[in-house]
């Protein structure tokens, strides 16, 4: 079977080849370090997580790479709030993502690129631009010139003369075509600009943009434009070309849009050779979203559900749906997870069971688990279609209860491929805690580790600091690096 994708691109259903037989290039838009990652970045993190396991699955060596975006006026917005300056609310909201990663069972990206260590990478590809002809200085700040791509549209199927004007208001006497978008921004951070996003206890807008990131470049000092950051980090990591490249659908224009401008006007070459876009999680019909108000945190969303059945839920829909976040579809996965977790289970108590022998065939089961398998990579082949993939591993987990509640005695044989597959295909490749050994025991340890912190803080209100302290050295001692904020502690199990 062959895998086939739905490229944004293209609008076709078209066969996956990637550039290089065995390996597979993958770079997903990441998060703007200014907002605790809530359940619709959970979603199309896992997605693309599930997008490279299932790549793994397929023999491809998978090289992945998410940029963290932490240079951004609403990053300066949270100053005085979250930290003394742009760069320490960054790293505040960085290591909350990565602590959510890690409890989402999300395998490791080989890279997490920063804005911040990439203005070299950024001023280089903007220079290109310039001197080819593509982009223009004015009054300190760079832009694209739109008109100079004759392509400009083509993965959001606009056309150019159709466009409203991009970027900021008082940016437009500096631009050519009020299309033309900014490569680089002279000076700092407007406080303007910061005040529409300031939060309740941040710093006055204009303390806080006096504490923003800037660089010196060959236009004077200023800030890298927020679409070239991620054409500058791909392209430095994966190549000038690379395979896939995941993002929300809310980013298709204008930033994937301007993505693709820039980069193939600096490289010649294509940029990405098919675009994955992941649906908008919706809350009472209304997409989620930080700026609106109606999320529920990434992080909460663990500790209420568990990231099982969180999972069960992501991955209930086909990647590019807008799924419903509410009681109903979270209920919904509750159960769906039950069932694959009963069956799963049972399949494991019987096959270890002093009942199961080595003679003894099921016919029906063992067609089952490789029709269910057959299944399983049919719907995963035809555009990563987990809806379909999920209904196959329920199918499997009745095709054992059906096995162990109509014999005395059971099939071996058949109930190990039926736990092989829950494991390679519920484990391997949906992420889920089927088969992992040591996965009760991990979220044992959590759970411990947890009540530990909350003792701690216990003694913290209390004013016994010493006794905090002891406890919080002797995690140490154990491996757990715990880290005191705003939010409270948060840890990680080295």
């Amino acid at each position: 079977m062959t895998l086939h994708v739905t490229n944004t691109l293209t609008g076709e259903r078209e066969e996956f080849v990637p550039a290089e037989d065995d390996r597979v290039t993958l770079y997903l838009c990441g998060l703007t370090t200014s907002d605790p990652a809530h359940v619709g970045h959970a979603r199309t993190w896992t997605h693309t997580d599930v997008v490279h396991r299932w790549l793994e699955y397929l023999g491809y060596e998978v090289r992945h790479v998410e940029n963290f975006t932490d240079v951004n006026e609403k990053i300066v917005a949270r100053v005085g709030e979250v930290g003394a300056d742009e760069r320490e609310v960054a790293r505040h909201y960085t290591a909350q993502f990565l602590e959510v990663m890690r409890a989402l069972n999300l395998k490791r990206a080989d890279v997490y690129p920063r804005v911040s260590e990439h203005i070299d990478d950024i001023v280089a590809m903007v220079e290109t631009l310039v001197e080819a002809g593509y982009a223009y200085e004015s009054a300190g700040s760079v832009y694209f010139d739109v008109t100079t791509f004759e392509e400009y549209g083509k993965l959001s199927n606009q056309r150019l003369e159709d466009l409203e004007a991009q970027g900021d208001p008082d940016e437009r006497d500096e631009k050519r075509h009020p299309a033309d978008f900014a490569l680089w921004k002279a000076g700092g951070v407007d406080p303007e600009a910061v005040a529409q996003h300031r939060h309740e206890g941040a710093a006055p807008p204009e303390e806080a943009a006096e504490r923003a990131q800037t660089w010196e470049s060959p236009w004077g000092e200023g800030r890298p434009g927020w679409h070239i950051e991620c054409s500058a980090m791909s392209t430095r990591h994966l190549g000038e070309t690379f395979d896939v490249h995941v993002a929300g659908s809310d980013l298709v224009f204008p930033h994937n849009e301007n993505e693709i401008a820039q980069s193939e006007c600096a490289t010649g070459g294509t940029f990405s050779r098919y675009w994955l876009h992941t649906g908008m999680v919706q809350v009472d019909d209304e997409k989620m979203s930080s700026s609106l108000g109606n999320f529920t945190t990434a992080r909460a969303a663990i500790e209420e559900f568990g990231v099982d059945v969180l999972r069960t839920f992501f991955l209930s829909t086909v990647y590019s749906a807008d799924p419903t976040f509410s009681e109903a579809t979270l209920a919904e996965a509750e159960e769906r997870w039950d069932r694959l977790e009963r069956g799963y289970d049972r399949a494991v108590a019987a096959c270890d069971s002093v009942d199961a022998y080595a003679k003894l065939a099921d016919a029906d089961l063992r067609a089952a688990v490789d029709e269910n398998r057959e299944a399983f990579e049919a719907a995963m082949n035809d555009d990563f279609n987990t809806r379909e993939a999920m209904a196959v591993l329920l199918d499997l987990a009745s095709a054992v209860h059906e096995h162990v509640d109509g014999y005395s005695e059971y099939d071996f044989v058949g109930l190990k491929r039926a736990v092989d597959a829950f494991e390679e295909l519920g484990g391997d490749v949906f992420g889920l805690s089927v088969g992992s050994p040591d996965g009760g025991d991990v979220r044992l340890a959590e759970d411990l580790v947890e009540l530990v912190l909350d003792v701690r803080e216990e003694e913290r209100a209390t004013g016994n600091y010493d006794r905090a302290d002891a406890l919080r050295d002797r995690l140490a001692e154990l491996g757990v690096e715990v880290q005191d904020g705003d939010d409270g502690p948060t840890y990680r199990i080295e």
